[in-house]
């Protein structure tokens, strides 16, 4: 190709991409300022993975620390025991939570698209979505208040039975079910609007016509409402798998109060770092570990996108 073609192809490119700013510009002012904080906050702090690499001390700052290679990884699994542990518990954790979330989260909104009276969806949509905004430490005591040995209400009640009281805060394989429900409790209304407002999507005239055919409202749910959803849930779940190998630190602090009784299935990776590594100044070491769940989460994504792509080529994040 001629240099006066290449000078024309150019100049028609940068035609076309004035001509896509001039007709799109208001939406690329709307994006802007979601760009400029993904960069702030997302990007721009990246910077600071040098810190993996250095032996943190306040004199030196960030980038004046001595090196450390890769000294801040042995920290963490030079105790395997402990490394398995929480990684064992982040992950079994984070799955119930997925699968339980997403269960609930879809039969409510089902249950809701099923419903005909518009204010009671309105009020039952805002009574869900509520416990969403309310604190983890709000809800530990709230817990608190029920499952205390001495004065809860749950022993009083079993006591009221006949049955002997149980201390729920020394059973550590009892605090699983009590996450997750309590996890159920704060999230699912939250998803349960997010699918709803898919199903309000889907096309009526679907419907009408298995309606014609006689199909009945099971049969609607599970052949029409079930897979008009599902391309709704592989993506979310996508979303959830980055985040596998990271806990909701706030919530074992305020649900368990760190009872080191409920370690063997509440010591999450984050819980670790915190109690190992936070509190004796070890940023270093903090950090790395962060980048650890960071790159398995990136690895885990990569394969569970992969494996949506099998399923259905639509439903991909990339």
């Amino acid at each position: 190709m001629s240099e006066e073609a290449l000078r024309r192809s150019g100049t028609t490119r940068l035609r076309k991409r004035l001509r896509e700013l001039r007709n799109d510009g208001s939406l690329f002012l709307l994006a802007l300022p979601g760009v400029i904080a993904l960069v702030l906050f997302a990007y721009l702090p990246m910077s600071g993975l040098i810190l993996v690499f250095k032996n943190y001390n306040y004199n030196g700052g960030i980038f004046g620390s001595p090196w450390a290679g890769f000294d801040n990884f042995d920290f963490f699994f030079s105790s395997m025991d402990s490394a398995i542990r929480a990684t064992r518990n982040t992950v079994m954790l984070n799955v119930l939570y997925m699968l339980s979330g997403t269960f609930f989260s879809v039969a409510i909104a089902i249950g809701l698209n099923e419903l005909r009276s518009k204010s009671f969806i309105k009020v039952t949509q805002s009574v869900m979505f509520f416990p969403h905004f309310i604190s983890w430490i709000v809800i530990g005591a709230i817990l608190f208040s029920f499952l205390d040995y001495e004065k809860g209400i749950v022993n009083r009640l079993l006591e009221a039975v006949g049955m002997q009281p149980v201390d729920w805060y020394s059973h550590p394989w009892l605090f699983v079910i009590i996450l997750v429900l309590s996890h159920i409790w704060k999230s699912a209304g939250y998803g349960a609007i997010i699918y709803y407002a898919v199903l309000q999507g889907i096309d009526t005239s679907y419907y009408e016509a298995a309606r014609i055919d006689g199909a009945s409202r099971w049969q609607l749910i599970t052949k029409i409402t079930v897979p008009m959803l599902i391309p709704s849930i592989i993506l979310l779940t996508l979303l959830g798998i980055g985040g596998m190998l990271k806990g909701d630190l706030s919530m074992i602090m305020g649900v368990t109060f760190l009872n080191p009784l409920l370690l063997p299935t509440t010591d999450i990776i984050d819980v670790y770092v915190y109690r190992t590594a936070i509190r004796s100044g070890e940023f270093g070491f903090a950090s790395a570990i962060t980048l650890y769940q960071s790159l398995f989460g990136f690895v885990l994504v990569l394969v569970a996108n992969k494996l949506a792509g099998w399923y259905d080529k639509e439903s991909k994040l990339f």
